[in-house]
């Protein structure tokens, strides 16, 4: 690599340090609440700090624990749902693209959502 490219590097990753902590610390990513979407509708919005157990419909169950979200059960054939990283109050999101299912973590009384318009079978 040459110097140029180094230095080029260093500062996209600095960027990128910088914006996450700035994000972090104002509480712009994250949240309190699950939020449910299935097929581009609401499903649900779940408290995380109350463990629990949800199905949703006939394709698919997540679990809430010590505040963080994971999926637990999947008919779709190559359940990368549940291998996906478990998601918290720092926010993330879960997708399964087969059953279009997605959970996202948002703050109370948000009503923006990530939810993927444009997902399809």
């Amino acid at each position: 690599m040459k110097k140029r490219e180094i230095i080029l590097a260093a500062v996209i990753i600095l960027a990128a340090l910088l914006l996450w902590g700035i994000f972090r610390l104002t509480g712009r990513s994250g949240g309190d609440l699950l939020r449910i979407t299935v097929d581009n509708e609401q499903y649900g919005e779940y408290p995380l700090n109350q463990d629990q157990t949800i199905r949703i419909n006939d394709t698919n169950v997540c679990e809430i624990r010590n505040g963080t979200v994971r999926m637990t059960a999947a008919d779709c054939p190559d359940h990368l749902c549940m291998e996906s990283a478990p998601i918290d109050s720092g926010g993330g999101t879960i997708i399964c693209l087969p059953n279009r299912v997605f959970l996202e973590v948002v703050s109370s009384g948000s009503t923006n959502s990530l939810t993927p318009d444009t997902v399809t079978s």
